[in-house]
């Protein structure tokens, strides 16, 4: 049987795998299509940029030669047979005169040139003093109408190589650059937009098809929930329409009781799916009153009636650290010790009674889903200064670590160990949970173990007030 299971679960998981290998090649050839398309721009934009600059470093020597050439034939001397014109870096240049620099000559030479080739880019630029041994501040010029900045001037480099020369800085380069490149910036903006839809685009595809698969395998969970209850209500039906029933009347009790547990049952989970529609709808709203959480307690307990669910089941509850008030749920009388039925005035929370309820009946019912023997169900309720601790600690199966931070998503199931116990439930009930909470503003905790249980914490802020005032 185990291994006709196992054989079943590998199927179902071979099928899925082939089910999702079209979105997945989707995926695939669009993420290889966008790096791609990027790449390419890369490419260009930087091609587009050495181009650029290339253009401009051959535009700089052309009118910097020009000026080296006016200078030298208005002092009447010959340029060295070398070019006149040294790059240092990036941004400087020096330029060899062969003689003395008249400094207003200089400055009418390089606005002519600068204009001619429509070199529309800052420069400041500095002559040689051979006396001195220093570089002699010339002049910024702008190429805009504004005026030039009245910063500390740079201080240019000398050059060793020279005696006659004078150095030219290029301050805006790389903005030259970005204003020269304003359709590539706008195409690759562009490139970017698309980039940023597609991926959001294959992120709702990929949730889609994740809900999807989360609806299906609700709607089969629920399926199954459903055809249990009401196939042994279908069987019952036809037993106690059977003409000799009415002289058995101990099994006609017995299938009655049959009934009425599997129409309990499938009410349940009617509740779970309405609880989780209302939590959900935008007219949600609590209907906040002092609660007494001790005295709420007894009563959750009471009407979960483990004992109905398992003979051997019990739940243990301590509140504000006396000794255990119920070792078990009921007394030999069937109701709750009279300790749990009193008021206790330092147990008041701000909380919509009916919901607060579900929820307690919810992390009960979790407890004793997952019990892996005899459920045993441990409640402690204790104050901590101005709020209260609520902790329910069961010794069933616990939950990995890997699922903890999911166990309070809509529709999730902590998957099976193996195919012999299926996920169980809806996985509503925690859901709900969490909503209720964070309608609340409450806090609530979950530490686990695999093979040692779950313990749910849940912490409420004190009562406002002019609330306890009111309870007063």
């Amino acid at each position: 049987m185990a291994g006709r299971s196992a054989g079943r679960g590998a199927q179902l998981l071979y099928f899925r795998a082939m089910k999702s290998l079209p979105i997945r090649l989707v995926v695939l050839l669009g993420v290889l299509s966008v790096v791609g398309i990027i790449a390419v721009q890369v490419y260009w934009v930087r091609r587009a940029f050495d181009n650029e600059e290339r253009q401009l470093d051959q535009t700089l020597y052309i009118a910097l030669k020009n000026v080296a050439t006016r200078l030298a034939a208005y002092s009447r001397v010959a340029l060295p047979n070398q070019s006149p014109v040294s790059q240092l870096s990036s941004n400087y240049y020096v330029v060899n005169v062969n003689s003395e620099i008249d400094a207003n000559l200089l400055d009418y030479y390089l606005r002519q040139e600068f204009g001619r080739l429509n070199l529309r880019l800052d420069y400041e630029y500095a002559i040689y003093d051979c006396g001195t041994d220093h570089m002699v501040y010339g002049n910024y010029v702008s190429a805009t109408t504004a005026p030039a900045p009245t910063a500390v001037p740079t201080r240019l480099p000398k050059y060793s190589q020279y005696t006659y020369y004078f150095g030219l800085h290029l301050p805006q380069r790389a903005p030259y650059f970005m204003s020269r490149l304003n359709g590539w910036v706008l195409t690759s903006g562009l490139l970017l937009v698309v980039v940023v839809f597609f991926g959001y685009a294959l992120f709702v595809i990929l949730r889609q098809k994740r809900l999807s698969e989360v609806q299906r395998d609700f709607i089969n969970a629920m399926s199954h929930e459903f055809k249990t209850p009401i196939t042994t209500i279908a069987i019952s039906a036809e037993v106690l329409t059977a003409p000799d029933i009415a002289s058995q009347p101990q099994r006609l009790l017995n299938y009655a009781s049959i009934i009425r547990e599997e129409n309990r049952r499938l009410s349940q989970q009617v509740d779970k799916v309405l609880q989780m529609a209302k939590s959900e709808r935008s007219e949600f709203r609590l209907h906040r009153e002092p609660v007494d959480l001790a005295t709420l307690l007894a009563d959750v307990i009471r009407q979960f009636d483990i004992s109905g669910k398992h003979p051997e089941g019990r739940i243990e509850l301590l509140v504000n650290g006396a000794a255990p008030i119920a070792s078990q749920c009921k007394t030999d009388n069937g109701q709750l010790p009279t300790d749990t039925q009193q008021h206790t005035s330092n147990t008041l929370v701000w909380a919509d009674p009916v919901h607060l309820a579900n929820v307690l009946f919810n992390l009960l019912d979790n407890a004793v889903k997952y019990a892996a023997g005899p459920p045993v169900v441990r409640v402690a309720l204790a104050t901590e200064g101005p709020r209260l601790r609520l902790t329910l600690a069961d010794e069933g199966i616990g939950i990995a670590p890997a699922h903890q931070q999911r166990v309070f998503d809509k529709f999730f199931r902590v998957p099976a160990a193996n195919d012999l116990r299926p996920a169980q439930g809806f996985g509503l009930g925690l859901y709900y949970v969490r909503n209720v909470v964070l309608a609340h503003g409450w806090r609530i905790l979950l530490r686990s173990q695999p093979g040692q249980g779950s313990t749910f914490t849940l912490l409420f802020p004190p009562v406002p007030a002019h609330a306890a005032t009111a309870r007063a």
